[in-house]
């Protein structure tokens, strides 16, 4: 969706079963596999002279792999100004120079907006059910919670799985309930609400707190949203 946003319509020869935004690439472009579950010989036939690769999400055997096809530029993202400082190297990478700056300068400009939501309230954010795992202090899904003016009850790193009680001792004001990658639904805000009486329990749109390219310029409206929906503003 960012090469997108840079322009690079035809210059994209293939994405993953995941790169779902825009809907005319994922109907029209080739898809070379899940993230995690790539097609190598397929990549290779698409004959790329660059791959844009994210640690979290791929497997390093397959990177490792990859750079024999071509040049691999890998990002890792856990802050705001990492996936800023990751949009500048790919507008380099690409020659979309200007295009990359004017959209960096447009999310710093909302970002520093969006210190008019800050409230005094504990969010858990849960990604997974069974067992239950939530966004740790490490993660860009924990940078955006901070940026939208929540904070991060949990303190561990990466993505701690939670037992009921560790999530009853950790008293959260708010609990939102990813839409993925695990699909929440209001059965599972019925059973945590069981375990939280005292808890405001909502579906959210994770894709707004975890998606670190030009989605992002959706993510501040959407938590305005969420603060008039929960009554904070």
């Amino acid at each position: 969706e960012l090469l997108y946003a840079l322009g690079l319509e035809d210059e994209v020869v293939g994405i993953t079963k995941f790169c779902v935004h825009p809907a005319s690439w994922f109907k029209h472009k080739t898809r070379v596999g899940g993230t995690k579950t790539l097609n190598i010989e397929l990549i290779k036939s698409l004959q790329p002279t660059l791959i844009f690769a994210n640690k979290e999400e791929n497997v390093k055997e397959q990177i490792e792999a990859l750079k024999d096809v071509c040049p691999v530029y890998l990002s890792d993202i856990t802050s705001f100004d990492e996936a800023l400082t990751m949009m500048e190297i790919i507008g380099q990478w690409t020659n979309r120079v200007e295009m990359a700056r004017e959209l960096i300068e447009q999310l710093r400009y909302l970002s520093n907006r969006a210190n008019q939501y800050k409230v005094n309230v504990s969010v858990l954010y849960l990604i997974w059910q069974k067992p239950y795992m939530a966004a740790g202090s490490d993660t860009f899904i924990n940078t955006m919670l901070g940026l939208g003016g929540w904070k991060n009850c949990v303190q561990q790193t990466r993505y701690p799985a939670l037992s009921n009680q560790e999530i009853v001792s950790l008293k959260p004001d708010l609990v939102f309930l990813s839409s993925e990658p695990f699909p929440f639904k209001q059965k599972h805000i019925d059973a945590l609400q069981l375990l939280l009486p005292n808890a405001k329990i909502i579906l959210v749109d994770g894709e707004m707190f975890s998606w670190y390219g030009s989605r992002l310029l959706l993510s501040f409206d959407y938590f305005k949203q969420l603060h008039e929906k929960l009554g904070y503003t």
